[in-house]
């Protein structure tokens, strides 16, 4: 890919239960910054959004946060030193993090984060884009995840090489290297049933 500018993660706005995902979050948040790539987030003050945040703006990187207007009372708007981008709904806020982004990462999250990986991907399918997407599968919580995309191809509704969509890496010190080996999008996953 051409030079790595921007970055979107995807994680939750809850901090979770396992410590493990908020000290992965933070040493993300420091390496963007350190590499100067810009973190493109959704804008969250809390969970595990303001601890990527929090920490990319400490080692002095940039930070985009793009949150809709009516999630900004219930999470407190971006953290303090990041740019902030208010859009109007939930489709708008996806839209703009694919617009500005190289690439996508995701942290555990909840269901938005579910929401998001599942559309990113998707579009990939989809042939929309070649964009690279890491998930990190702290601890193995992206498991389940990953054996319901298994369950996909089983069961005839998906290719084998839906698989290879994304990358999976068990810690973000593996992150860039994933970047720089993803594989582009085969047209077979669009295209074998058709």
């Amino acid at each position: 890919m051409t030079k790595l500018t921007a970055l979107c993660v995807f994680c939750g706005s809850r901090i979770g239960e396992d410590p493990a995902h908020a000290s992965e979050g933070e040493k993300l948040g420091q390496i963007l910054a350190e590499r100067g790539v810009r973190l493109v987030y959704g804008g969250g003050g809390i969970g595990m959004m303001a601890v990527v945040a929090n920490a990319a703006i400490a080692a002095g990187g940039a930070v985009t946060g793009i949150i809709p207007e009516f999630l900004r009372a219930y999470e407190v708007g971006t953290v303090a030193g990041a740019d902030e981008i208010v859009v109007q709904g939930m489709h708008e806020r996806k839209a703009k993090m694919f617009e500005i982004s190289d690439a996508f990462v995701v942290l555990p999250g909840g269901l938005g984060t579910l929401d998001e990986s599942i559309e990113i991907t998707t579009w990939k399918q989809l042939q929309q884009h070649n964009k690279p997407i890491i998930f990190v599968n702290t601890n193995g919580y992206w498991d389940p995840y990953f054996a319901l995309i298994d369950r996909v191809i089983e069961g005839g509704f998906g290719h084998h090489k839906v698989r290879d969509l994304f990358q999976v890496v068990a810690s973000v010190n593996e992150i860039f290297a994933a970047i720089d080996s993803a594989p582009a999008a085969d047209s077979v996953v669009l295209t074998s049933h058709l």
